[in-house]
């Protein structure tokens, strides 16, 4: 019964984020980019808590409180510095390129036997990644960078950090997760 749920949270998942990020239209268009984000939301929500009962408390709650500590640092970072990280789009994207690269090793490697350090330095690399991005997209959601969202895209600049945030938590799970015993 709880795999019916997965699929048909994933399904709802996969719809509304390709619903949210291709059709522009759609998404300026209210009421519906609400409720396509409050669904979108909803589902990533159940699949987390899904993924989330296989770990123990303790790391649950260590990854929320140390993702909330990250996501606050890197707010604070975005609205203060002078750093540009909308500037550095080459360096996120050799990053994408290294996490591809692994990822691609990982799934050849493991069928011969589990690699804990590389999973480990997958899950590293991960959360690295989706801090720059967070610090990325919300500098690109605040606009007083080199490159801007318009105003018009708050659902798109929502979905981006939503995504962010929940990828960090992912990798951090990974890192310091301990299996339910």
């Amino acid at each position: 019964m709880s795999s019916f749920f997965v699929v048909v949270f994933s399904l709802m998942f996969f719809s509304t984020y390709i619903a949210l990020s291709c059709c522009g239209e759609l998404r300026r268009q209210f009421p519906w980019n609400i409720i396509l984000l409050v669904l979108f939301t909803l589902s990533m929500a159940c699949m987390m808590g899904f993924v989330s009962s296989f770990y123990n408390t303790k790391s649950v709650v260590l990854c929320l409180g140390i993702t909330s500590v990250v996501c606050l640092s890197v707010t604070i970072f975005s609205f203060q510095s002078k750093i540009d990280v909308t500037s550095y789009q080459g360096v996120l994207f050799s990053l994408c390129m290294v996490m591809l690269l692994c990822a691609i090793t990982i799934s050849i490697v493991v069928p011969f036997g589990y690699v804990p350090w590389l999973h480990a330095i997958y899950a590293v690399l991960g959360a690295i990644l989706f801090t720059l991005f967070l610090a990325f997209d919300t500098q690109m959601l605040l606009g007083n960078k080199r490159f801007t969202l318009s105003p018009e895209e708050y659902i798109f600049a929502t979905l981006s950090i939503y995504l962010d945030i929940i990828y960090l938590f992912s990798f951090l799970l990974q890192i310091m997760g301990g299996g339910r015993e």
